[in-house]
This record gives C-alpha cells, sequence and structure tokens, in this order.
C-alpha cells in the first residue's frame, strides 16, 4: 500500500524522490506529494492520481532542497483528494504517513480544544499537530518519543521539522521501515526498494522502532526509547528487476516469469539428484508431530492455503484448517494443543494476517511464514521462515507471488507425507519428479495465449461471470473470479461446480459466461454434467480442460456459444500449478480489451498493512 521514501543529502531532493516514488507506484496509491526544506522552511507540493500530475505540479511550481520526503497514498481516511494527501503539515511539522492511527478521534477532539486547525479528513494529520504541540514544551527527541507513546494502531513515519534543517526524524510500529546508508547522505524508505536508486544497505527498523537521521549516520532507538544498534544489510534492488521489457505490463510479464519463479521455488525445496525433499527442509520441521494446521492469509493467499489444504488432507492425511486472516484473531478460535499456525504472504507485511501470526505465537502455537519478502516483519517473527523465491511482484494482481505460494506448499505437502509415513520413499521421488516437471508445464501453457486472447473478446461485454471448478479446482476457480474482479471490474464469483444447483444455477443465463475448470481427474465426469446444467438454462461455457475430445456436446445455442481451451496434460497433484496460467490470462487479456489499468486497479493496493 502506501509508500515512503526519505532523503537527507547534498544533491537537488525532488527529482531523487520522483524517482523512488515511481518505483513505489505498484504498491497502489491514488496520490502523491513531497515536502523539502528550503530557505524559507519546508514546502511540500502535493497532487491527486498519478505521480505525473505531482511532476506537473513540482514543474509549474519548483521546490528546491537537499533534504525532503515523499509518500504515495493509498486512502484509508478521507477522500483521494489534494487536501487528504501526503505529506501533512501542522506548524513546524511536515510528516508523511503509512498506517491507522486508531485513536486518531480522541486525539483530534484534544487538539481541536487547543485551537489547532485542522485541513483533512486523516488520521495522520493529529500525528503532525501532536507533534507540533509536543515541540511547543519539550525537545526534538523527548518530543517525538512523548507523541509516538500516545498513538495507537500501525504507522511508519518519516518527519520534516522547520529549523532542524539536518535532521530526517522516523518511526515504525505496524508497518515497516527501513533505513538506507550512504555516502555523506542517509534515506528512509518503506521497503528497500524504494531507497534502492541510492543505496544497497540498509537497515530494517524493528517493531517500536524510531530514529534519528542527519546526513552522516542514524541514531536507532527502541520503543523504551533506549539507544540500540540494528544490522546493516545488503540487499539487492536492481532496476532491472522492475521493468516491464517488451511486456505491455507488468502483470504480463509477471505471468510469463512463473515457469523460472516456480523453478527457483522449488529448487529450494527439492533435490533433484536424490529426488527427495531437501534435507534441511526435513530438519526444520517435524510434520509427525503435527498434529493441525491452520493456515492464516488473505486474498490470493488465501486460495493458496486453501489448496494446499487438498493435499495436505489427501497425502498426508494432516487436519488443515484455512482462514481469512482478517477475521481468524476476532471469533476466538479453538486452538488444539500440536498445531502448525502458517501465515502466507507475499509481502510478509500484511496487517491481517501479521496480526493473526503474533495472536497465534501469543497462545503458545508453533508458528511459520511462507513469504516472498525474507526480510521481512512475518519471516523475522515467525519460528520457521519457508521462502517463495518470486523476485519483485510488482502488479497489485499477484500472479507469480501465488504460484510460488503454491510451489513451496506443495513441496511441504510431500515432506510432511514422508514424514508422516503416508508415502514410501519411491512415492516421494515420484512426487518431487511430478513437482520438478511443473515449470516445463506452465512453459507450455503459455502457447495458449492467443486461444484465451480470442475468447476474452466477448468475455470483456460480460457483466457478471460465474467460475465453477471441483476438488482444488474449487478455490483455484475463487482466484480465477478474483483476478477478473481485480483487475477488470467485472462482477464475477467462483462456485464448487456440485454447488451449481443449490442455489447459483438461478444466475444462469444466456448473458452470464460460465468458467469451468476440469483437468481430466476423477472428478471430470461430475463437472461435465454441471456443464451440461449450464447449458440447459442457455449458459455460455468457456471450459479450461486437457482433454476437448471428452466435452460433452451442447445442444443449440449453448453448443454454438461452448469454447474450449486446451491446457496440458499433467500429473493431478500440479493441476492447480499449471491451470494457474490459463485463469491469469482469462483475466489479463479481458481488462486489457476492456481498456482498464492493469498493473494499478483502481481502490487496490500491493501489500495492505493496515487492517
Amino acid at each position: 500500500m502506501c509508500g515512503i521514501i526519505g532523503i537527507i543529502g547534498n544533491e537537488p531532493v525532488a527529482p531523487r524522490l520522483l524517482e523512488s516514488l515511481r518505483r513505489l507506484e505498484y504498491r497502489g496509491y491514488d496520490s502523491a506529494g513531497i515536502a523539502v526544506h528550503t530557505d524559507a522552511g519546508p514546502d511540500r507540493r502535493r497532487a491527486e492520481g498519478k505521480i505525473r500530475n505531482l511532476e506537473a505540479a513540482i514543474a509549474a511550481h519548483p521546490i528546491d532542497g537537499v533534504v525532503g520526503i515523499g509518500h504515495t497514498r493509498w486512502a484509508t481516511h478521507g477522500a483521494p483528494e489534494v487536501r487528504n494527501a501526503h505529506p501533512h503539515t501542522a506548524g513546524k511539522v511536515s510528516l508523511v504517513h503509512n498506517g491507522i492511527i486508531e485513536n486518531f478521534a480522541e486525539l483530534k477532539t484534544e487538539l481541536q480544544a487547543k485551537g489547532q486547525v485542522f485541513t483533512s479528513d486523516t488520521d495522520t494529520e493529529v500525528i503532525a499537530h501532536l507533534l507540533d504541540d509536543a515541540l511547543k514544551t519539550l525537545p526534538m527527541k523527548e518530543a517525538f518519543k512523548a507523541v509516538l507513546d500516545r498513538l495507537h494502531g500501525a504507522y511508519a513515519l518519516a518527519i520534516l521539522i522547520a529549523g532542524e534543517t539536518e535532521t530526517l526524524l522516523g518511526a515504525r510500529r505496524g508497518s515497516p521501515l527501513v533505513v538506507g546508508w550512504g555516502h555523506d547522505e542517509m534515506y528512509l524508505g518503506s521497503d528497500a526498494l524504494a531507497v534502492g536508486p541510492f543505496t544497497q544497505r540498509v537497515t530494517y527498523l524493528e517493531e517500536g522502532d524510531w530514529v534519528v537521521l542527519t546526513r552522516h549516520g542514524a541514531e536507532i532507538f527502541n520503543a523504551r526509547g533506549l539507544l540500540v544498534n540494528r544490522p546493516v544489510t545488503v540487499v539487492s534492488a536492481s532496476a532491472a528487476l522492475v521493468e516491464k521489457g517488451s511486456f505491455r505490463h507488468f502483470m504480463e510479464k509477471e505471468v510469463h516469469e512463473q515457469p523460472e519463479s516456480c523453478q527457483r521455488t522449488l529448487s529450494a525445496y527439492l533435490d533433484p539428484v536424490a529426488c527427495a525433499v531437501r534435507d534441511d527442509i526435513k530438519a526444520g520441521i517435524d510434520f509427525s508431530q503435527i498434529v493441525r494446521i491452520q493456515i492464516i492469509a488473505c486474498g490470493t493467499a488465501f486460495y493458496a492455503g486453501s489448496i494446499a489444504r487438498y493435499a495436505f488432507e489427501k497425502l498426508a492425511g494432516l487436519p488443515v484448517d484455512v482462514e481469512v486472516a482478517s477475521e481468524f484473531r476476532y471469533r476466538t478460535p479453538a486452538i488444539t494443543p500440536g498445531t502448525l499456525a502458517v501465515a502466507v504472504s507475499q509481502s510478509g507485511e500484511t496487517a491481517d494476517t501479521l496480526a493473526a501470526l503474533r495472536w497465534c505465537k501469543e497462545q503458545g502455537m508453533h508458528t511459520a511464514a511462507v513469504v516472498n519478502v525474507h526480510s521481512s516483519t512475518m519471516a523475522r517473527e515467525a519460528d520457521l521462515m519457508w521462502p517463495t523465491h518470486a523476485g519483485p511482484e510488482i502488479g497489485v494482481a499477484s500472479t507469480k507471488a501465488f504460484t510460488a505460494q503454491l510451489s513451496a506448499l506443495l513441496s511441504l505437502v510431500v515432506c510432511a507425507a514422508r514424514q508422516r509415513s503416508r508415502i514410501t520413499a519411491h512415492e516421494e521421488a515420484h512426487l518431487v519428479q511430478v513437482l520438478l516437471g511443473a515449470p516445463g508445464l506452465i512453459a507450455e501453457a503459455m502457447a495458449m495465449d492467443a486461444e484465451i486472447t480470442r475468447v476474452t473478446y466477448d468475455l470483456s461485454k460480460a457483466r457478471d461471470v460465474i467460475y465453477l471448478g471441483r476438488g482444488d479446482m474449487y478455490p483455484l476457480a475463487l482466484e480465477g473470479a478474483l483476478k477478473l474482479k481485480e483487475i477488470s471490474y467485472i462482477h464475477a464469483e467462483g462456485y464448487a461446480a456440485g454447488e451449481l444447483k443449490h442455489g447459483p444455477i438461478a444466475l444462469i443465463d444466456e448473458n452470464t459466461p460460465v468458467v469451468v475448470i476440469a483437468p481430466d481427474d476423477a472428478l471430470f465426469e461430475k463437472t461435465a454434467s454441471n456443464v451440461q446444467e449450464v447449458a440447459a438454462r442457455g449458459g455460455r461455457v468457456i471450459m479450461i480442460t486437457n482433454v476437448p475430445e471428452k466435452v460433452p456436446a451442447l445442444s443449440g445455442d449453448a453448443g454454438k456459444s461452448l469454447k474450449v481451451i486446451t491446457a496440458p496434460s499433467c500429473d493431478a497433484f500440479i493441476a492447480p500449478l499449471v491451470y494457474s496460467v490459463p485463469i491469469q490470462l482469462l483475466a489479463y487479456h479481458t481488462a486489457v480489451h476492456k481498456g482498464t489499468d492493469v498493473d494499478q486497479p483502481r481502490n487496490l493496493a500491493k501489500s495492505v498493512t493496515v487492517e
């Protein structure tokens, strides 16, 4: 979600802030702004919409200085208007903020009683007024610490103070923030990518940390106000990783990167020589001692966990619950001793999932995190970190992160099945070989692109679309519907195909396309009968299958409108990986035909770091 950059340097800062903000566009945003220390004090420029609007505002009214902060905002409090865009100012203070201040209303009432005048609808402005008020009676560091102690909720902050032209303040609680180390320059960023154009040496602030930057270094304090040392890490933030190359959109590029990203992830878990799960993975966990797995995740990661549930229970005989993280900890779940809590997240910073993970730890549960950002908060706080290796994913709609999560989870299924003596060494070797063959089949599935493009011309004109699947194709149907909603803005719903007759069939008519995901497995014939039910109501069927010759003959208009997309044949164990490609391409080309903003769909953010 929102992105932060702060620079205290030696060169004109506005162009550099803009450069970093462009890197942060992938996080999703609806406005942007910068503030810069000038000879007359902090000055700011803000704009609604894309960063190009901010660039135009700065071109019309240039802003000069070598110390500044920048922000891309995804609205939580207040509409996406210029007056609600960051930075926010109050007296001496200019600041940017990621997160949500839960007690802002009571703080605002208190400050208004003192005569403070608010100009936005945001919770963020409260912090600026609170700090400005504290600075009237306290030195800068003491004032900052006093303000942080009063804030309830989540924040990552970067702050300028008039008169303190050689200082930049930062703090984090619940939202990530990194310090970047340069040569006579220092930086703050919401992630390593933000400071990537300037340095690869970063320090990840820990929960509750706050920092005082000068151009020569950083003083880092913990939540109690004690000076602490945090390690400097060298990270890779190559600009080449965030370029579209010859592709029209990042999403398209990332779909086509999946053979490689899945291969990288599988290679971290599987030994191709021994045809077994790697020893270091086995050494990290003993699934024979696990009574139950509790998967917690949001959005696409939730569907990856839901697919893994089928495999864990079928192959490993291990009970699995999968729950939306935003609901999990608020319903007082019953905890079974011996449960392993597994958080699944691309960013490792998803607020709901992180909060659920922490709740599980508080209950004494063993915890693991399946994450793509290996230095993320979840990766650091979980007992086990199971990495995915998708690389940076810029498109807001997750593609390669999803299949990387599936690759990791299915590899862990094999590990669990072997450790629980549910499969033999020979069966483990077979499943490992099947998984290692998945990247090639995913690449083969890319050949469906032209066929899918033709199908989506009509699909893009629909108002509603239904997705159907059975077994582990059911959560994939849910993921397909989510992808279509996210980037094409077409209303779509996924259903278990067998549930069609229990209500959803009422939605079927000649104007409602039905996408059926039907690999040639033990449930194919049942899925085919559901297709007949759709056809009998005049529904327009798009069937994705590897056995087009088995697709039932449909009569009348249903037969004329039937479209069959031929997928590669594969083992049922990896079918969710292979069939992810057509559902992603279906959503992508539909959105392209509609002309929507594929990489930055409205109202969405890449990493949701607020509840």
